[in-house]
């Protein structure tokens, strides 16, 4: 066999997933290699070739699908909450509440926070969704004080950023954040439906409230980045680039 087999049905694929919408789930390496009568190396060097173009996303245990990078955008304007920031991508978001638990703050979480270590703490873990397949996972770090019965709020809304608002009156931004890509875990690929040692986005930031500058939680959060775009804004309005 021609070691170029795989670009040829890696080229014919490409021209039947365009023609899908986002989130479309295409043949895996079994069903490639029996279409086109190859071997399983071929198909799955095949589909290696399209999630290296990242035009199709493998979700470990479930399949593939057709992707759509979406633009993640970070920026002192832009609320940290994952549903208002992938609904302004033209995508739909959905979240799951993995965990909410009552812990004692952590030194490395208390120093940012302005808290005393061992303070009460609500240690939330969430994994998030775009276009229903995963792209997000990621703990927050609330102290009790600035609501107490989170617990409580999250049977009725998953956003921690709705909640802040309508439980705590809070307007929560971003006061400082950072971004890396880094390689995932095992752990935190098995939450993102990805293999370990894929790159994923990892952006920390502690959010404060506007009108009072009162510090709200700190977020850890890993992105696929085959699903997301990470846009970072620093502010102020852009002028004429050059030519």
């Amino acid at each position: 066999m021609a070691a170029t087999k795989f670009r040829e049905i890696a080229e014919h694929l490409v021209r039947e997933i365009t023609l899908l919408p986002p989130g479309s789930r295409i043949e895996g390496e079994h069903e490639v290699a029996a279409r086109f009568g190859v071997g399983r190396a071929a198909a799955r060097a095949a589909l290696q070739e399209l999630e290296r173009r990242l035009l199709v996303c493998r979700v470990r245990g479930v399949g593939t699908f057709t992707a759509r990078r979406i633009d993640y955008l970070v920026s002192p304007d832009q609320p940290p909450s994952w549903s208002r920031t992938v609904r302004a991508a033209h995508s739909r978001p959905r979240t799951v509440v993995r965990r909410c638990e009552t812990v004692p703050m952590p030194p490395e979480v208390a120093g940012p926070l302005g808290r005393e270590p061992g303070s009460p703490c609500h240690r939330l873990q969430r994994r998030s969704f775009v276009d229903e397949l995963p792209a997000c996972w990621g703990t927050e770090w609330v102290p009790a004080d600035v609501l107490p019965e989170l617990g409580v709020a999250l049977g009725a809304s998953d956003s921690l950023d709705r909640i802040l608002r309508e439980s705590a009156g809070a307007t929560p931004r971003r006061a400082w954040w950072r971004a890396a890509l880094e390689c995932a875990s095992a752990e935190t690929a098995a939450e993102l439906g990805s293999r370990a040692g894929d790159p994923a986005w990892l952006v920390e930031s502690l959010n404060e409230d506007v009108p009072s500058g009162r510090l709200l939680y700190l977020s850890h959060r890993w992105l696929r980045a085959d699903t997301v775009r990470l846009v970072l804004e620093t502010g102020g309005t852009p002028g004429p680039r050059p030519a």
